[in-house]
């Protein structure tokens, strides 16, 4: 039995979600189709030798530079078991007894000789997106945001594809007035790929679709103008009912009419095609 192309590439896409190895969080899940190809990444779940899948196994990935230095951890709140950050203003945060252990981004300033922190992310504020659509398979962004009094701040995480090895985070990058940039080389950076077999009805059923739902509703408003308006009860409530009852002897005359001209036109063809014979 044949399905539909459209319908098994949503059925993939649930199962791709609901088949995780790990639920550590949904915002750390992405599939995206492109060229009959599912591309599902979990970044939450184990990968060979990554227990832990993108995430740091300290509880925090950290990256300096200049006069700047950025903590963050992937898909869940950082953790501290070691070198917590030692800045003022962490209240949003964890507060100072816990700065860090807040929130998922967290960013110093050296301003005026004092280490000033700033919450630029949280694990519930992720978007995940694919970094080349190109090449649905080269990684994904991950963005998590922090929205203040103040202002509005973000992390971007860039995650590379590559299936033998770790590097970074490197390349701390301002973007913005408080938005920040930074890359990460990691296994889980690389999607699963399911092959989705067959085009469905492409541009056919969505107009086919689209005409049945405007017929479906000329039907309903007909009938509701006149069950209040003109007061009709029963099965003539339906608008231009005669019409509807009349269409399928309509449609057999059609083709009985079309058959009939096919088959003259055949026996006239076919008696001209003799040539008249004097003995």
């Amino acid at each position: 039995m044949v399905v539909g192309g459209g319908f098994m590439k949503w059925v993939l896409v649930i199962v791709a979600i609901l088949d995780r190895v790990n639920s550590v969080s949904a915002n750390c899940h992405f599939s995206v189709i492109d060229d009959n190809k599912l591309y599902d990444y979990s970044l939450g779940s184990p990968v060979p030798s990554f227990p832990h899948g993108v995430q740091s196994e300290d509880g925090f990935y950290k990256v300096a530079a200049n006069e700047t230095v950025l903590w963050f951890q992937l898909c869940d709140g950082m953790i501290f078991n070691h070198d917590p950050p030692r800045c003022v203003d962490c209240w949003d945060c964890g507060g100072p007894s816990r700065c860090g252990m807040g929130c998922s981004a967290l960013v110093a300033n050296n301003i005026g000789g004092y280490d000033v922190c700033t919450t630029i992310g949280h694990a519930s504020s992720i978007d995940i997106n694919i970094i080349d659509k190109k090449n649905p398979n080269s990684g994904v962004i991950v963005k998590m945001s922090n929205s203040g009094l103040k202002r509005n701040c973000s992390l971007s995480v860039s995650v590379i594809c590559d299936p033998k090895r770790v590097q970074g985070p490197h390349s701390l990058e301002k973007t913005g007035k408080c938005d920040y940039a930074t890359v990460l080389t990691h296994p889980s950076g690389c999607a699963k790929v399911v092959h989705v077999h067959g085009h469905g009805w492409g541009w056919f059923g969505t107009l086919g679709t689209i005409v049945l739902c405007l017929f479906g509703a000329y039907l309903l408003a007909g009938a509701v103008y006149r069950y209040f308006s003109l007061g009709v009860r029963g099965i003539h409530v339906i608008p231009n009912l005669d019409f509807w009852t009349s269409l399928p002897q309509r449609t057999q005359s059609l083709f009985a009419s079309l058959l009939h001209k096919f088959r003259g036109s055949y026996s006239q063809g076919h008696r001209s095609s003799y040539s008249p014979v004097n003995f």
